[in-house]
C-alpha cells in the first residue's frame, strides 16, 4: 500500500472537521437564494414543532375538559392549518436542501474532473483507475447527502430541541427538568457513537475504493484473466476484498445495534417519569394538568427524536465529509502539468533537436542516457531498438509528458519549455502502438468532437490514406459506434482509425510508435499506405520494431540502454556490420524460416 493510501486511512480524530465544512460551504455562494430558502424553512419547521403541543395542551385543558365544542372546533381547525404550513414548509425544505446538494456536486465533480485532465502523466501511472474514479463518481454523490440529508436536518433537528426545551420550561419547569435528566445520558452515548462512526467510515470508504479498484481492474482485463485461466484465483481474490469491504459496513452496523436500542429506551423512560410525576401532582392538588402530561409526553418525543436522528443524520454527515476529505486531496494536490511557456504556436517547420537529453522517471535511474539527435524538417527518421532502450520516452518527452533532468529539446530552434503547452501539443499527432478509442462514432473518435473538422473533410482525408473503403464498408459508416475501447473493429482496423485521427489534426510533426506491431499482413500493406501518405513532406519519427517498415526512412537512429549507438540510413548501418545488422538480420532469418 502507497504512502498515499496511508495518509487517506488515517483517521484525523475529530468528530467533525470545520474548516472542511466551511470549504464545502463556500461552494453554495453561487446558490444563496436556494440555501436562503432551506434556512428560513429550517427555522419555521421548529417554530411549527413547538406550537402544536401548546395548541393540544389549550384543547384538552380548556375546551375538552370545560366541554367547549365551538371553541373545540376553532383551536382544531387552527392546529390543522398549522400542520398545512408544516407540510408546506417541509417540502419546500426537502426540495431545495437536496436541490442545493445536487448542484454543488455538480459544480465540485467539474472542478474535479477539469483539475485532473491537467495532471501529469506520472500521477496517473502512479494512481488507480479504480480509486480515481471513486473519488469522481461514487465520493462526490456521497457530498451531496450532507446538504439534502446532512447539514440542514441537523440544524432543523437542533433548532427544534431549542425551541421545544424552551417551551416546556415555560409550561412547566418541573416536568421540563425530569426530562432533561434523561437528556446528558443520551447526549454522551451520541457523542461516543459520533466518535465511533468516524473511525468505522473512513475504513468504509477505503474498502470501497479497493473493491472499485479490484472490479475496474478485471473487467478491463478479462481477457488476459481467462486466457491465463486466473478465474479462481481472482474469484478467491475478490471473495477476500469483498470480505474487508463487508466488515468494514457491519462495523457500523455494530456500533448502530448498540447505539439505538439505548437511544429508544431513555425516552420510554422519561415518558415513564412525567406520567408518574405529573400524575401523582395531579392527584394531589392538580398542579399538573391532564393537558400538560399529554403535552409533554408529545414534547418528549419531539425532543429525544431529533437527537436520535441527529446521530443518524450525523452518520451521513460524517460519510460525506469523509468523503469530500478525500475528493480534496486530489483537488490540492499539485500534481497539474506547469506551463511556463509564452510563445505562442501558429504553426512549425519542423525541425527537431535533442541536445545532450537526460531524463529518469525515478531519480538518479536514468533512462535516456544525454542522447543527441536532430530530424530536420519534412523527413522521416525512425528510432529502433530492443524494448526499454528509451524509445518510446522520447515521445513522452516531446509531449511535455515529463520534464527532462538536464539537457535541451528543441522545435525550430526553440526550446519546447517556451512554447504554450496547448499550442504545442496541438502541432504534433501521436499514433500509439494501444490505440484508444472511446464508445463513441467513428467520426468523433477521429475528430474528438471538434467542430471545426467537418465529415467532408474526415472523408477526404479517408480518402486520401486508403481506408475510406473499409470505413464505408461498416453498418452506419462514420457514424458506426465502435463501443467501449472501440472492441468492434480489429487491431488493424483500430490503427487505421488512429492513422486518420492523426492526419485531420494537420499536424507540424507526425510520430508513429510501433504502428505496425501487431497487426496482421493485409491491415499492415493498408497502414504502410497510410504512413506513405501522411508522412509526405512533414517532419516523422517512426518507432519501429519490424525494420521491414523502416528502410525507407532518411535516417534511423539505433538506441539501446538509454543511448544512441548508431545512427544512418538503412544502407550505411547494414554496411557498419553493427548492432542494426545484427538486428535486421536476426529479423530476417525468423522471417525466412517462418
Amino acid at each position: 500500500m502507497s504512502k498515499q493510501e496511508n495518509k487517506n486511512k488515517k483517521v484525523t480524530g475529530k468528530v467533525f472537521d470545520y474548516q472542511l465544512f466551511v470549504r464545502l460551504l463556500s461552494y453554495a455562494k453561487k446558490y444563496r437564494l436556494q440555501f436562503a430558502i432551506s434556512a428560513i424553512a429550517v427555522v419555521l419547521l421548529a417554530i411549527f414543532a413547538a406550537v402544536r403541543p401548546i395548541l393540544l395542551q389549550q384543547i384538552i385543558d380548556d375546551y375538552i375538559t370545560n366541554k367547549n365544542a365551538e371553541q373545540l372546533l376553532v383551536f382544531v381547525i387552527l392546529m390543522l392549518v398549522v400542520l398545512l404550513f408544516e407540510v408546506i414548509f417541509q417540502f419546500l425544505f426537502i426540495y431545495f436542501a437536496n436541490w442545493l446538494g445536487q448542484n454543488i456536486v455538480k459544480d465540485m465533480r467539474i472542478q474535479l474532473f477539469r483539475h485532473l485532465s491537467y495532471f501529469k502523466m506520472q500521477y496517473f501511472n502512479n494512481s488507480s483507475v479504480g480509486r480515481l474514479v471513486t473519488r469522481v463518481v461514487s465520493d462526490i454523490e456521497t457530498i451531496a447527502s450532507i446538504f439534502g440529508q446532512g447539514l440542514f436536518m441537523i440544524i432543523s433537528d437542533m433548532l427544534k430541541m431549542i425551541v421545544i426545551a424552551g417551551v416546556m420550561l415555560w409550561m412547566n419547569w418541573q416536568l421540563a427538568l425530569i426530562v432533561f435528566a434523561i437528556l446528558p445520558i443520551l447526549i454522551f452515548a451520541t457523542k461516543v457513537f459520533q466518535k465511533a462512526m468516524k473511525s468505522a467510515f473512513q475504513e468504509v470508504r477505503t474498502e470501497v475504493a479497493n473493491l472499485n479498484s479490484f472490479v475496474q481492474e478485471r473487467i478491463t482485463g478479462m481477457k488476459i484473466v481467462q486466457l491465463f485461466t486466473r478465474e479462481e484465483i481472482e474469484y478467491n481474490k475478490f471473495r477476500s476484498i469483498n470480505e474487508k469491504h463487508k466488515n468494514a459496513w457491519v462495523r457500523t452496523v455494530w456500533y448502530n445495534s448498540i447505539f439505538f436500542p439505548i437511544a429508544e429506551i431513555l425516552p420510554s423512560i422519561a415518558i415513564g417519569l412525567v406520567v408518574w410525576y405529573g400524575g401523582l401532582n395531579a392527584i394531589a392538588d392538580n398542579s399538573v394538568t391532564a393537558g400538560e402530561i399529554i403535552s409533554f409526553i408529545m414534547m418528549n418525543n419531539m425532543l429525544f427524536r431529533p437527537l436520535r436522528q441527529i446521530a443518524d443524520k450525523f452518520n451521513t454527515l460524517q460519510m460525506g465529509m469523509v468523503a469530500a476529505e478525500r475528493v480534496f486531496k486530489i483537488v490540492d494536490a499539485d500534481e497539474t502539468e506547469t506551463d511556463q511557456g509564452t510563445i505562442p504556436v501558429k504553426g512549425l517547420k519542423g525541425n527537431v533537436t535533442f541536445e545532450d537529453v537526460y531524463f529518469s522517471y525515478i531519480k538518479e535511474e536514468q533512462v535516456i542516457k544525454g542522447i543527441s539527435f536532430k530530424v530536420n524538417s519534412g523527413e522521416t527518421v525512425a528510432i529502433v531498438g530492443a524494448t526499454g532502450a528509451g524509445k518510446s520516452t522520447i515521445i513522452n518527452l516531446l509531449n511535455r509528458f515529463y520534464n527532462i533532468d538536464k539537457g535541451e529539446i528543441k522545435i525550430d530552434n526553440i526550446d519546447i519549455a517556451d512554447y504554450k503547452l496547448h499550442d504545442l501539443r496541438k502541432q504534433i499527432a501521436v499514433v500509439l502502438q494501444d490505440v484508444f478509442l472511446f464508445s463513441d462514432s467513428i467520426f468523433n473518435n477521429i475528430t474528438l468532437k471538434d467542430k471545426n473538422i467537418t465529415l467532408e473533410e474526415v472523408k477526404r482525408s479517408a480518402k486520401e490514406i486508403g481506408i475510406h473503403e473499409f470505413i464505408m464498408s461498416l453498418p452506419g459508416n462514420y457514424h458506426y459506434n465502435v463501443k467501449e475501447r472501440g472492441v468492434m473493429l480489429s487491431v488493424g482496423q483500430r490503427q487505421l482509425i488512429a492513422f486518420l485521427r492523426a492526419s485531420v489534426s494537420k499536424p507540424s510533426i507526425l510520430i508513429l510508435d510501433e504502428a505496425t506491431s501487431s497487426i496482421d499482413s493485409h491491415a499492415e500493406q493498408l497502414i504502410q499506405k497510410a504512413t506513405e501518405k501522411i508522412t509526405k513532406n512533414r517532419t516523422s519519427i517512426i518507432i519501429a520494431h519490424r525494420l521491414a517498415t523502416i528502410q525507407k526512412a532518411d535516417k534511423i537512429i539505433v538506441m539501446d540502454e538509454g543511448k544512441i549507438v548508431e545512427q544512418g540510413t538503412h544502407k550505411e548501418l547494414l554496411l557498419k556490420k553493427g548492432y542494426y545488422s545484427e538486428l535486421y538480420n536476426i529479423q530476417f532469418a525468423q522471417k525466412k524460416a517462418s
